[in-house]
């Protein structure tokens, strides 16, 4: 297989290789590949997270889950999708059982929005800057957690985690056509709360 790839064995750099690529070498049992992939995803993975399930301890959390699951099911992967929409419907069904316990201990998104941010915190940030950002963020943050949840799936994935169309229809497994209408609606409903929340000025409604 490495050599119908052009692989070198240890001497292909592990940066230079694709997912599918990284996939099949882990498949075959190396170590070294998936945590090449880990390194790659973990970085867009907790950001997802963190935006979903509200708090930067539930957001590790699930990261380590998403990439546990992901390790023991890796030989269920067989490239019909691409890695990255397959490792991102781990991340969601993470982030649905994180939100069920929260349900169970009677957090809401909404009550985490007072205390967490929407971003990870900017280290780079001087303090002023960074109390204003926290302050929008949870504005933000609150009218977005008050949407349904399949809008904010999609809301989070296109406008925040930059992903394209086809990419969040395969990682949630419905249509392009109901991501855009999601997406469409939950903007709409997320335009009206921020106006009400005073975040968007007057000449900015429709």
């Amino acid at each position: 297989m490495t050599d119908q790839l052009g692989w070198q064995g240890e001497n292909q750099p592990m940066a230079e290789a694709s997912d599918l690529e990284l996939v099949e070498r882990a498949q075959g049992g190396e170590t070294r590949a998936f945590e090449a992939l880990v390194r790659r995803w973990e970085r867009p993975i907790f950001s997802l997270a963190y935006r979903l399930v509200g708090s930067d301890e539930d957001a590790r959390d699930v990261c380590q889950e998403t990439f546990l699951a992901a390790f023991h099911n890796l030989r269920s992967f067989r490239g019909e999708a691409k890695f990255s929409s397959w490792l991102y419907r781990i991340a969601l069904n993470a982030c649905h059982s994180r939100q069920r316990r929260q349900s169970a201990e009677q957090v809401s998104l909404e009550e985490q929005a007072e205390a967490r941010g929407f971003d990870p915190p900017d280290p780079a940030a001087g303090a002023d800057e960074q109390v204003l950002r926290d302050e929008r963020a949870r504005l933000v943050r609150r009218a977005l957690a008050a949407l349904p949840p399949d809008m904010r799936q999609v809301i989070v994935m296109k406008e925040y985690e930059g992903l394209k169309f086809h990419e969040i229809a395969d990682a949630l497994g419905i249509p392009v056509s109901t991501v855009k209408t999601r997406l469409y609606t939950g903007l709409t409903l997320l335009r009206r709360r921020l106006e009400g929340l005073g975040l968007l000025a007057s000449s900015d409604k429709e």
